[in-house]
């Protein structure tokens, strides 16, 4: 056992089986809470990222749950170099599709790192399974395959919390080495970790025993697993690869369980009591699952549920895939969580997975949609309308106002008796300031000059729409860019919607530059995720919102160009007040189905933007 110092960064495990880091600020918060109550407990995540608000972990079993869905994830507690990307502070990210970035796992940021200390060029990351270059030059990830090309960057953020303690040798880093990536020693000259017990509960013996057996079957055939390695980004961790980076990758990185020596930000530990595991008894520990691929893994859960069910073993359904568990989700999660905590088994049903388009359709079961005779539409640039001058517009929904109530005017907050404060734009004819109008259809009364100023700050597309009631005078349009809109009834059925076929929706809008209409012309905008697919169910009511929504498209009312609320990214084009689902087969982001008031809060949405049934007649 030596005396050392590292960093600690949390991780928990994603639907792909990768380690993605916590932030900074959030290891700091899990490492502040054990210290506070070293004999475990759970950590509150939104009280360090309020977009994490949903999410606890508990120290006991080690697992993130969300507490709105029951949703558990594994956590882990991992240590590197005081000297790496995450003890400087350092954070790599990569440009993702939408525009936002994206920070690296650990096992790939601190090469990047350390390749940059060491003023390299460039870094291939083939050796370590990544079919990658990153190219400092122009700082750029390229596809070795596809040349490719993404951007990177380099950010400084808080260094992750150093902790010291008495760890292992495989778990201590060298003061020098001469490994490929700042100064690590290599793989082959890290201690082997204490093998740690294994645990004698039912639900795991019977794991341990599948384990076993597979491992005993990759021996029996060495070629089994040879072909399912791929150098990709979805690349697990757990895998020989992975122990090579780790410690060729600024020092060698040991997690923290249930049976292994802690460190601890409070001062030095003792290790726990270790006993030896008996010799041949075919049973594996814990940390012996990390080398099994997701299949595998996936199988010994199944038959680890059926066994455990078939031996009357209680069961909770954590997360059901159909959604017709008795117990709601995240009644079933936080008793997952104390039942796990108490040592006793959990059954764990499969969390259900993002489901964003159909299966594959051929072109000859693309069919028209019913009553709907084209299957696209397309939008060209924006004509400037001709004619009426804005006073001209506003008069046209107004009624004089003689002698004009003791109230304000709402929009520019004088008197109605009172002159507006608001002066004539240049080169308009001139308004009197005194006068005032009442609108036709809602009653609502306003100076003359203020709806002529609003009008003149807006589309000027000839239609109005009050401030106070939003009522529309006029056919209003919108800011959308030039583009593409596709439609076609597709042989398959939305969750909830089992009778009926789908309509699939497809709009297309390519970047370009913004016109006068919008707010910075001659500016270019970047168009995201597109082509975008959204979907409705064929019945009578979902072939009325294509209809309305085709309305929508040809008054460009769908998009516009603005911020993205998203990503944070300016001048690029997003939705416009019209939700669609975007989601085929589930519905985690609430942009799926089942959703039984959707249609209706569609078509509510659409009457906002003055788009009716008379819409489609005419």
């Amino acid at each position: 056992m030596l005396m050392a110092s590292a960093v600690v960064v949390w991780e928990w495990l994603n639907e792909h089986g990768r380690w993605r880091p916590y932030s900074p600020a959030v290891s700091h918060h899990i490492e502040a809470v054990i210290r506070a109550n070293p004999r475990g407990g759970s950590v509150v995540l939104g009280q360090a990222d309020g977009k994490l608000a949903p999410y606890l972990i508990d120290l006991q079993s080690m697992q993130q749950f969300r507490q709105d869905t029951g949703t558990l994830r594994p956590v882990r507690r991992s240590f590197y170099d005081p000297t790496s990307a995450p003890g400087q502070g350092v954070v790599w990210e990569w440009e993702n599709d939408s525009g936002s970035w994206t920070p690296y796992d650990m096992e790939i940021g601190i090469p990047i790192q350390a390749a940059r200390d060491r003023q390299q060029p460039w870094l291939d990351l083939t050796p370590i399974g990544f079919c990658y270059i990153i190219d400092f030059t122009s700082m750029s990830q390229v596809n070795r395959q596809t040349q490719r090309r993404r951007r990177i960057q380099r950010r400084l953020d808080v260094a992750y919390p150093l902790v010291s303690g008495t760890l292992p040798k495989s778990q201590s880093w060298p003061a020098a080495g001469t490994g490929t990536a700042g100064g690590a020693s290599s793989s082959a000259n890290v201690t082997p970790t204490t093998p740690q017990p294994p645990c004698n509960c039912q639900q795991c013996l019977l794991v341990m025993s599948v384990k076993a057996a597979a491992t005993a079957a990759s021996t029996l055939s060495p070629q089994g697993r040879k072909g399912k390695q791929s150098p990709s980004l979805g690349a697990r961790n757990g895998s020989p690869r992975s122990s090579s980076l780790a410690a060729a990758a600024g020092g060698t990185r040991g997690s923290a369980s249930a049976s292994a020596p802690v460190l601890s930000s409070a001062g030095p530990l003792s290790p726990r009591a270790v006993k030896a595991p008996a010799a041949s008894t075919g049973t594996l520990s814990r940390a012996g699952l990390a080398t099994l691929s997701r299949p595998a893994l996936q199988r010994i859960a199944m038959a680890q549920s059926r066994a455990l069910i078939a031996s009357g073993v209680p069961t909770v359904p954590v997360k059901n895939l159909n959604g017709s568990s008795p117990v709601h989700p995240a009644l079933a999660g936080i008793t997952g969580i104390l039942m796990s905590a108490a040592g006793l088994p959990v059954c764990l049903t499969r969390p259900p997975k993002l489901v964003l388009h159909p299966p594959s359709v051929s072109k000859s079961d693309m069919k028209p949609v019913p009553g709907i005779g084209t299957s696209c539409r397309k939008t060209s640039k924006k004509q400037a309308r001709q004619g009426k001058t804005p006073e001209e517009v506003v008069k046209k929904y107004l009624q004089k106002v003689r002698n004009p109530p003791e109230e304000d005017c709402t929009i520019c907050m004088e008197k109605l008796a009172s002159p507006s404060g608001y002066k004539n734009a240049p080169g308009q004819p001139l308004v009197k300031p005194d006068l005032v109008g009442k609108l036709t259809k809602c009653g609502h009364v306003y100076h003359l000059h203020c709806l002529v100023a609003m009008y003149n700050n807006g589309n000027k597309d000839g239609s109005l729409q009050c401030p106070t009631c939003k009522t529309i005078y006029g056919v209003k349009t919108g800011t959308q860019p030039p583009g593409k809109m596709e439609y076609h009834a597709i042989p398959h059925s939305l969750p909830g919607h089992p009778d009926c076929r789908t309509i699939r929706v497809i709009y297309n809008i390519p970047p370009g530059i913004q016109g006068p209409e919008h707010t910075n012309p001659g500016k270019p905008f970047t168009a995201r995720g597109f082509p975008r697919h959204c979907y409705l169910p064929d019945n009578e009511k979902g072939r009325k919102v294509l209809k309305m929504l085709l309305v929508a498209w040809d008054r460009r009312l769908i998009f516009t160009v603005g911020v993205s609320s998203t990503t944070g990214e300016s001048d690029t084009v997003i939705w416009n007040e019209v939700h669609h689902k975007t989601e085929f087969g589930s519905n985690l982001t609430g942009h799926g189905f089942p959703d039984l008031n959707y249609l209706d809060n569609v078509l509510a949405e659409l009457s906002a933007q003055g788009i009716t049934e008379e819409s489609i007649r005419e």
